[in-house]
């Protein structure tokens, strides 16, 4: 069950619930940007940060359903100790909290979403102090998107149901291995290879798509965008240098080379004298994840892991 679902079944039986939604976080705040609870007087769904934060953000939204007091409000926090506007934790942090109600009034609004959900599509969720709407298919350039310009004048919006898409460029072990492992992070994966019967790549059940490919038109197949990852790793030095060539200049949240120091700084060499500018070649992260000291394919692709989702989170 999700948090959809969960509203759908508490609103049609009548009662009315709270979708909280973290709209803005600061620092070691327990609570993301996204996270999403949803409040009902006899139980609760999801987490916008546990603690002791939490819990009396949930009483006071039971004291309000119980009273039957349910508007729309924001609820900035501050994680520091006994202050004004504190939450009681101590981790430095800040976030600041939507308080939407929703009842059987709401109930299009929640089967659309189910409905969008349901094919695998996505759309664009919209919350005002008046309204919440979404949009289906509906797309903007950023995951989140929050403004505020006083506490009765404000606006977030949110894409449901976009993930992050890793483009592995290299169906071998480790390409292998490493489309295991972001699908279990909640990726969306795409392994290109330009070889035949690779028996690796065959056997890649966790990839959301396969293509075997051309790498001299490999620009073709990944977009830009700020939610696109890039792992390069084909098994040959000539092959890494035709895909990175044509990638390099596009933007993308990542892009890193597997390899080793000595023949990714050969090939750094070669592409500056093609015309490549020493900045293009510093937004490469080369050699590709996190030291480790990783040997098997699976070593390597947690410290592929480990360094995209640090990129991934940072704010």
């Amino acid at each position: 069950m999700n948090h959809w679902q969960f509203i759908h079944s508490k609103i049609t039986a009548g009662k009315t619930v709270y979708l909280l939604t973290v709209i803005q976080h600061k620092g070691s705040s327990p609570g993301r940007q996204g996270f999403k609870m949803v409040v009902a007087t006899d139980e609760i769904f999801g987490s916008i940060g546990g603690g002791v934060m939490e819990f009396n953000l949930v009483e006071q939204c039971k004291k309000l359903l119980q009273q039957g007091a349910c508007k729309p409000f924001i609820k900035h926090q501050i994680h520091k100790g006994k202050i004004v506007d504190g939450s009681g934790m101590i981790c430095s942090g800040e976030q600041t909290v939507i308080f939407y109600p929703l009842d059987k009034s709401n109930s299009p609004f929640i089967n659309t979403i189910l409905n969008t959900l349901q094919e695998n599509s996505n759309g664009l969720l919209s919350i005002k102090p008046n309204s919440i709407e979404f949009y289906p298919e509906k797309q903007q350039e950023t995951r989140y998107h929050y403004t505020h310009m006083s506490e009765s004048n404000w606006s977030y919006q949110e894409q449901l149901n976009q993930k992050d898409i890793l483009y592995i460029v290299g169906g071998g072990h480790v390409g292998l291995a490493t489309t295991k492992l972001f699908s279990t992070l909640g990726f969306y994966t795409v392994v290109f290879d330009n070889r035949s019967q690779l028996n690796t790549f065959e056997a890649n059940s966790y990839a959301d798509k396969k293509h075997i490919v051309d790498y001299t038109a490999i620009a073709n197949y990944i977009p830009e965008n700020t939610s696109t990852y890039v792992a390069i790793m084909t098994n040959k030095y000539t092959d890494d240098k035709i895909v990175l060539s044509q990638l390099i200049a596009k933007k993308y949240r990542f892009i890193g080379v597997l390899g080793s120091v000595a023949k990714l700084e050969l090939m750094f060499e070669v592409l500056q004298k093609e015309g490549v500018t020493t900045d293009q070649l510093a937004n490469v992260h080369a050699p590709i994840g996190i030291k480790i000291h990783s040997q098997t394919p699976e070593e390597i692709a947690v410290s592929i892991a480990a360094q995209i989702i640090a990129i991934k989170n940072k704010k």
